[in-house]
Protein backbone atom coordinates (compact mmCIF):
# COMPACT_ATOMS: atom_id res chain seq x y z
CA UNK A 1 0.00 0.00 0.00
CA UNK A 2 1.43 3.40 -0.80
CA UNK A 3 1.18 6.87 0.77
CA UNK A 4 -1.71 9.04 -0.70
CA UNK A 5 -2.95 12.07 -0.36
CA UNK A 6 -5.16 13.84 -2.72
CA UNK A 7 -8.36 16.21 -2.38
CA UNK A 8 -10.21 13.03 -3.27
CA UNK A 9 -8.60 10.42 -1.48
CA UNK A 10 -6.13 9.69 1.66
CA UNK A 11 -4.27 6.09 2.15
CA UNK A 12 -1.68 5.86 4.22
CA UNK A 13 0.08 2.51 5.64
CA UNK A 14 -0.06 1.28 9.15
CA UNK A 15 2.48 3.00 11.19
CA UNK A 16 2.67 5.78 8.68
CA UNK A 17 3.18 9.17 10.12
CA UNK A 18 2.97 12.45 7.44
CA UNK A 19 3.86 15.65 8.90
CA UNK A 20 3.56 18.53 6.20
CA UNK A 21 2.61 22.43 6.50
CA UNK A 22 -0.86 23.59 6.23
CA UNK A 23 -3.02 26.33 7.87
CA UNK A 24 -6.03 25.83 10.22
CA UNK A 25 -8.27 25.90 6.93
CA UNK A 26 -6.30 23.61 5.20
CA UNK A 27 -7.17 21.11 8.63
CA UNK A 28 -10.63 22.08 8.52
CA UNK A 29 -10.83 20.91 5.00
CA UNK A 30 -9.15 17.84 5.61
CA UNK A 31 -11.30 16.96 8.80
CA UNK A 32 -14.12 17.00 6.89
CA UNK A 33 -13.17 15.26 3.85
CA UNK A 34 -12.10 12.60 6.22
CA UNK A 35 -15.30 12.99 7.96
CA UNK A 36 -16.61 10.15 10.80
CA UNK A 37 -13.79 7.61 9.71
CA UNK A 38 -11.46 7.08 12.57
CA UNK A 39 -8.44 6.50 10.44
CA UNK A 40 -5.94 8.28 9.46
CA UNK A 41 -5.32 10.32 12.91
CA UNK A 42 -4.87 13.86 12.45
CA UNK A 43 -4.08 16.79 14.25
CA UNK A 44 -3.06 20.51 13.77
CA UNK A 45 -0.22 22.56 15.39
CA UNK A 46 1.93 25.77 14.34
CA UNK A 47 1.04 25.87 11.15
CA UNK A 48 1.25 21.90 10.38
CA UNK A 49 -0.90 19.25 9.88
CA UNK A 50 -0.13 15.78 10.99
CA UNK A 51 -1.58 12.41 9.91
CA UNK A 52 -0.91 8.87 11.16
CA UNK A 53 -2.36 5.81 10.43
CA UNK A 54 -2.22 3.29 13.60
CA UNK A 55 -0.76 0.28 13.99
CA UNK A 56 -3.04 -2.72 15.53
CA UNK A 57 -0.62 -2.60 18.83
CA UNK A 58 -1.54 1.15 18.83
CA UNK A 59 -5.61 0.06 19.24
CA UNK A 60 -4.89 -2.61 21.42
CA UNK A 61 -2.97 -0.96 24.12
CA UNK A 62 -4.94 2.17 23.79
CA UNK A 63 -8.17 -0.24 24.71
CA UNK A 64 -6.50 -2.19 27.21
CA UNK A 65 -5.31 1.54 29.14
CA UNK A 66 -9.32 2.82 28.92
CA UNK A 67 -10.38 -0.36 30.27
CA UNK A 68 -7.74 -0.28 33.49
CA UNK A 69 -8.93 3.17 34.04
CA UNK A 70 -12.69 2.12 33.71
CA UNK A 71 -12.20 -1.13 36.06
CA UNK A 72 -10.58 1.71 38.77
CA UNK A 73 -12.99 4.55 38.65
CA UNK A 74 -15.90 1.75 38.96
CA UNK A 75 -13.91 0.35 41.97
CA UNK A 76 -13.78 3.15 43.37
CA UNK A 77 -17.29 4.10 42.68
CA UNK A 78 -16.43 7.26 40.98
CA UNK A 79 -18.94 8.56 38.21
CA UNK A 80 -17.43 9.44 34.74
CA UNK A 81 -18.16 9.91 31.23
CA UNK A 82 -15.24 8.65 28.19
CA UNK A 83 -15.38 9.30 24.34
CA UNK A 84 -13.14 7.78 21.81
CA UNK A 85 -13.31 8.92 18.96
CA UNK A 86 -12.70 12.63 19.90
CA UNK A 87 -11.79 16.15 18.42
CA UNK A 88 -10.59 18.64 20.84
CA UNK A 89 -10.01 22.24 18.56
CA UNK A 90 -9.21 25.42 19.85
CA UNK A 91 -9.41 27.41 16.67
CA UNK A 92 -6.33 28.73 14.81
CA UNK A 93 -4.45 27.15 17.38
CA UNK A 94 -4.80 23.48 17.79
CA UNK A 95 -6.50 20.21 16.53
CA UNK A 96 -6.10 17.05 18.63
CA UNK A 97 -7.63 13.77 18.62
CA UNK A 98 -6.63 11.75 21.75
CA UNK A 99 -7.26 7.95 22.32
CA UNK A 100 -9.28 8.19 25.03
CA UNK A 101 -10.50 11.09 27.53
CA UNK A 102 -12.58 10.72 30.66
CA UNK A 103 -14.11 13.47 32.19
CA UNK A 104 -14.39 12.24 36.47
CA UNK A 105 -14.62 15.72 38.32
CA UNK A 106 -16.51 17.83 35.82
CA UNK A 107 -18.53 14.92 34.38
CA UNK A 108 -21.64 17.12 34.79
CA UNK A 109 -20.37 19.19 32.46
CA UNK A 110 -20.32 17.30 29.81
CA UNK A 111 -23.82 14.80 30.51
CA UNK A 112 -26.19 15.10 27.90
CA UNK A 113 -24.10 16.82 25.52
CA UNK A 114 -23.41 16.14 21.86
CA UNK A 115 -20.59 18.20 21.26
CA UNK A 116 -18.08 20.14 23.62
CA UNK A 117 -17.31 23.71 23.38
CA UNK A 118 -13.20 23.50 23.85
CA UNK A 119 -13.30 27.33 24.53
CA UNK A 120 -15.95 27.42 27.33
CA UNK A 121 -16.58 24.03 28.85
CA UNK A 122 -13.61 22.41 30.99
CA UNK A 123 -11.00 20.02 29.13
CA UNK A 124 -11.19 16.14 30.07
CA UNK A 125 -9.96 15.52 33.64
CA UNK A 126 -7.48 12.37 32.29
CA UNK A 127 -6.52 12.15 28.35
CA UNK A 128 -4.84 9.00 27.18
CA UNK A 129 -2.22 8.30 24.72
CA UNK A 130 -0.62 5.25 23.21
CA UNK A 131 2.68 6.57 21.10
CA UNK A 132 3.94 3.73 18.71
CA UNK A 133 5.03 5.75 16.16
CA UNK A 134 6.35 9.41 17.73
CA UNK A 135 3.19 10.96 16.59
CA UNK A 136 2.28 11.99 19.99
CA UNK A 137 3.72 15.42 21.83
CA UNK A 138 2.43 15.61 25.41
CA UNK A 139 2.41 19.73 24.96
CA UNK A 140 -0.21 18.95 22.40
CA UNK A 141 -2.51 19.24 25.94
CA UNK A 142 -1.29 22.49 26.75
CA UNK A 143 -3.50 24.71 25.25
CA UNK A 144 -6.01 22.48 26.64
CA UNK A 145 -5.01 22.50 30.07
CA UNK A 146 -5.97 18.77 30.68
CA UNK A 147 -5.12 17.79 34.15
CA UNK A 148 -3.50 14.57 33.30
CA UNK A 149 -2.45 12.53 30.86
CA UNK A 150 -1.14 8.70 30.31
CA UNK A 151 1.35 8.40 27.95
CA UNK A 152 2.38 4.73 26.85
CA UNK A 153 5.21 4.88 25.10
CA UNK A 154 7.70 2.22 24.56
CA UNK A 155 5.68 -0.03 26.53
CA UNK A 156 6.13 2.24 29.90
CA UNK A 157 3.08 4.51 31.26
CA UNK A 158 4.10 8.29 31.72
CA UNK A 159 1.63 10.26 34.05
CA UNK A 160 2.04 13.67 33.62
CA UNK A 161 0.27 15.96 35.66
CA UNK A 162 -0.39 19.84 34.88
CA UNK A 163 1.80 21.84 37.07
CA UNK A 164 1.03 26.03 36.22
CA UNK A 165 2.08 26.09 32.52
CA UNK A 166 3.95 22.87 32.35
CA UNK A 167 3.73 18.80 32.44
CA UNK A 168 5.46 16.92 34.79
CA UNK A 169 6.06 13.41 35.21
CA UNK A 170 4.87 12.06 38.55
CA UNK A 171 2.11 9.64 40.23
CA UNK A 172 -1.79 9.79 39.11
CA UNK A 173 -3.79 11.54 41.07
CA UNK A 174 -6.39 8.79 40.83
CA UNK A 175 -4.61 5.71 41.03
CA UNK A 176 -1.21 6.63 42.75
CA UNK A 177 -0.01 3.00 41.88
CA UNK A 178 -1.05 2.89 38.15
CA UNK A 179 2.11 2.40 36.17
CA UNK A 180 2.78 -0.84 38.59
CA UNK A 181 -0.63 -1.91 37.24
CA UNK A 182 -0.35 -1.11 33.78
CA UNK A 183 2.48 -3.03 33.52
CA UNK A 184 1.16 -6.19 35.01
CA UNK A 185 -1.80 -5.93 32.43
CA UNK A 186 0.68 -5.30 29.55
CA UNK A 187 2.55 -8.40 30.45
CA UNK A 188 -0.66 -10.64 30.76
CA UNK A 189 -1.79 -9.26 27.55
CA UNK A 190 1.41 -10.06 25.62
CA UNK A 191 1.37 -13.49 27.04
CA UNK A 192 -2.26 -13.91 27.02
CA UNK A 193 -4.77 -11.65 26.21
CA UNK A 194 -6.29 -8.59 27.17
CA UNK A 195 -9.72 -10.26 28.48
CA UNK A 196 -7.44 -12.36 30.70
CA UNK A 197 -5.28 -8.81 32.10
CA UNK A 198 -8.30 -7.07 33.09
CA UNK A 199 -9.64 -10.07 34.64
CA UNK A 200 -6.76 -9.96 36.74
CA UNK A 201 -7.30 -6.54 37.22
CA UNK A 202 -10.59 -6.79 39.01
CA UNK A 203 -9.58 -9.53 40.77
CA UNK A 204 -6.62 -7.69 42.29
CA UNK A 205 -8.81 -4.72 43.47
CA UNK A 206 -11.60 -6.88 44.39
CA UNK A 207 -8.51 -8.06 47.13
CA UNK A 208 -7.06 -4.90 47.92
Amino acid sequence: MHTVITPERIELPPGTVVRMLGSWQDYQLLSQQLGDRAFPRLKYRHGEIWLMAPLPEHGRDASLLADIAKVLLDHLEQRYDSFTPITMSLPQVSGIEPDFCFYIENWRSVVGKSRIDWLNDPPPDLVIEVDVTSYTSINDYLPYKVPEVWLLKNKQLLVYRLLFDNYVITESSYFPNVREIVQQCLQIANEQTTSEAIRWLRNFVRGS
